[in-house]
Parts: C-alpha cells; sequence; structure tokens
C-alpha cells in the first residue's frame, strides 16, 4: 500500500452498544459482528453547524484552557478511546457509531477567525484535537484542519497538535511557517512499533512504521515534535516503552510523555471485547493489572490518578518510563509557544507575509 493513503480496514468496535441516556436499544445485529459485517460498514458525515468552536477546558491536571476539534466521532476505530462516550450525548452509540458516523464542522475556520478577531480573547496555545483527530482519513478531502491551521498561521497564534495520522505531512509548509516563530508543537501518538498489533489496536490508524517517518518529515522541516505514548496498556504494550522511545529518539522526536489507558463508560465494553477477539490470552493479565492500577477498578476517573494510576504498578511504569526516556535522549520537552507575535486582524484581511 502506498504510505501516502489512508488505511480503511476493519472497525475497532465489535458492535454498538447500548446508549446510557436511550431507554430503547436496536443493535445492528442479533449477536456480535463477524469481521467482514464490520468492514462493510461505510463511515457517514454529517455536518454540524457549531456556532462556537473552541472547547472551554477546567480540568486541573490537563496543560491548556482551550481545545479545538474540528470532528465529532474517529474514523480510526481505537477500541481504547476515551472520547467514545461522547457520541451518547447525540443519541448514538460508544461502539460502531462512533467510528462509523462522524459529525464535520465544516464552519470551523470561520468560527475560530471570529473568536480571534474579538477584542476580549486573549491569544494562548490552543489544543488540537482534545478530543478526536484532527487529521482522520476524510480530512484528506475536506481540508477543515489545514484552513484551521492557515487562520492559526494568518493570526500568529499558538497550537499545540496531537495526531497519529501520517496526513499531517501534508501540512508540513504550514506548519514550518508557524515553527519559524515558535507557534506550533506537535506530538505524535504512538502505541507501539509494532505493525501487527497496531493494525488490530488502532485498525484506521497509519501504522507505527508510518508516524516514525512522520516524526522525521516533521523533525526534518524544523517543526518541535514529540511522542505521547497513549495509552500505556499494561499486558500489552508496557514492555515496549523502550524500544518505542528509542525509535522515535532515532527519527528526530525531542520528547516524551504518556498517558495510562483510561476506560470510561462504554468504552471498557468496547476495550474487553477487543481483547476477547485478538489477545484473549492475555485478558486476565491486562485486567488485573489496570486493576491493581485502579484501586480495584478499571477506571478512575478522579484528578491527579486517571492519567497515571496509582500503587506499586503505578511506580513501576513510571520508573520504567523515565528510565528509557533517559536513555533515549527524550527529557527535554518541547518549547513553550509564544504569543507575543498574535494579531487579532480585526478590520480586514492581512498578507501572510506582513509584519
Amino acid at each position: 500500500m502506498n504510505d501516502e493513503m489512508p488505511w480503511r480496514s476493519g472497525r475497532g468496535a465489535r458492535r454498538n452498544l447500548p446508549n446510557r441516556f436511550e431507554p430503547l436499544h436496536v443493535d445492528l445485529n442479533p449477536g456480535d459482528l463477524d469481521k467482514e459485517e464490520r468492514r462493510s460498514i461505510d463511515t457517514k458525515f454529517f455536518v454540524d453547524p457549531t456556532k462556537s468552536i473552541l472547547s472551554k477546558n477546567d480540568s486541573p491536571d490537563i496543560p491548556f484552557d482551550y481545545s479545538l476539534n474540528p470532528y465529532k466521532g474517529c474514523e480510526h476505530g481505537c477500541p481504547y478511546c476515551y472520547a467514545r462516550p461522547s457520541h451518547e450525548y447525540w443519541g448514538l452509540s460508544a461502539g460502531i457509531d462512533f467510528e462509523s458516523k462522524i459529525f464535520v464542522k465544516t464552519e470551523a475556520p470561520e468560527r475560530l477567525a471570529e473568536t480571534f478577531q474579538k477584542p476580549s480573547w486573549t491569544p494562548q496555545p490552543v489544543s488540537l484535537s482534545g478530543n478526536t483527530d484532527p487529521y482522520q482519513p476524510v480530512e484528506r478531502d475536506l481540508e477543515i484542519t489545514r484552513e484551521c491551521l492557515n487562520i492559526f498561521l494568518r493570526h500568529r497564534h499558538p497550537v499545540s497538535i496531537v495526531t497519529k495520522s501520517a496526513l499531517i505531512r501534508r501540512d508540513v509548509d504550514l506548519l514550518s511557517q508557524l515553527a519559524e516563530r515558535n507557534l506550533v508543537n506537535v506530538a505524535i501518538s504512538l502505541t507501539s512499533v509494532d505493525d501487527a498489533l497496531s493494525g488490530n489496536l488502532e485498525p484506521r490508524a497509519a501504522r507505527p512504521s508510518l508516524r516514525l517517518k512522520t516524526i522525521r518529515t516533521l523533525s526534518e522541516a524544523g517543526v518541535p515534535v514529540g511522542i505521547l505514548l497513549a495509552p500505556v496498556i499494561p499486558g500489552l504494550n508496557d514492555e515496549e516503552m523502550p524500544r518505542i522511545l528509542s525509535a522515535a529518539s532515532e527519527n528526530g522526536a525531542r520528547s516524551a510523555s504518556y498517558v495510562l489507558l483510561r476506560l470510561p463508560g462504554a468504552v471498557a465494553e468496547v476495550f474487553e471485547d477487543w481483547i476477547d477477539e485478538h489477545v484473549p490470552e492475555r485478558k486476565s493479565r491486562i485486567l488485573g493489572r489496570l486493576r491493581e492500577l485502579r484501586d480495584g477498578k478499571l477506571n478512575d476517573s478522579t484528578f491527579g490518578r486517571r492519567f497515571r494510576g496509582q500503587g506499586e504498578w503505578a511506580s513501576v511504569l513510571r520508573q520504567l518510563f523515565h528510565s528509557a526516556r533517559r536513555s533515549a535522549g527524550l527529557e527535554n520537552g518541547l518549547p513553550t509557544l509564544s504569543t507575543k507575535h498574535f494579531r487579532p486582524l480585526s478590520g480586514g484581511q492581512m498578507s501572510l507575509f506582513d509584519a
């Protein structure tokens, strides 16, 4: 397969789970869908006519106040995705619906420009995205994320990007211009260096080998890039930490961080279904260790604990990560983004080359 093309294989979820807000539930089939049935489910797209594009974050353990999500739902189909329950607010399922019914914010660039032009707006780094991937397959055609980057560049406003897609390479022209003024950094989400494991775990995302090439492309273009090892799944990919960080460093990454697997709401059932299908022999090990990290539960939403866990295994993971990061030379972190170049551009258009 040409590495410029998005992956379009199976689905991460095996079925549609009941919506916690709906009294009735109708599944796609009486039982679990087999692989061929899931592969045949077409992705459908819906226009989301949002009037407010930036989401305000008030969580004390997240290092940004605002995020921008061009899409709701994500075709990458990762069964571990913590954002899956957000689809339930739209009367849909956190299962297959989340990865096959995508809401598209076609007016996102216009709404973003309007926000930056308001006298009340204070420039600060915006996360792109906070919920679902801004470079999922449909972005290749719609270019909503690219147009938002044009807005960030025109206004000289800082933006921090997280993605597991190689499509970000398309926008290296804009990213390199942003980087010249210290207005952008990128974190490539990397859960494994095993293409086979990733193909099952992240069915429609770029394979790890292509993500590593993406890190190199960005780094060579002068774009500060690191990796986000997310999620760390105890008993599955935790032992890969040293290999993942070493490979990222060899390809030009400058920093690394990690997040422990989170299974809020229906995500726990989606992920258990995935284990049953792909690695049933590891089920007791994965869930047992996760419960050790989560005080006997599969999920803990407590601020300060939800990203790292607690107890002996949390300490082991933390020590392993810090040792691997030190060995790979990824301790410096990404640069703090600048707000001093911001210009609201109220009163008309300005060239990208204006001073």
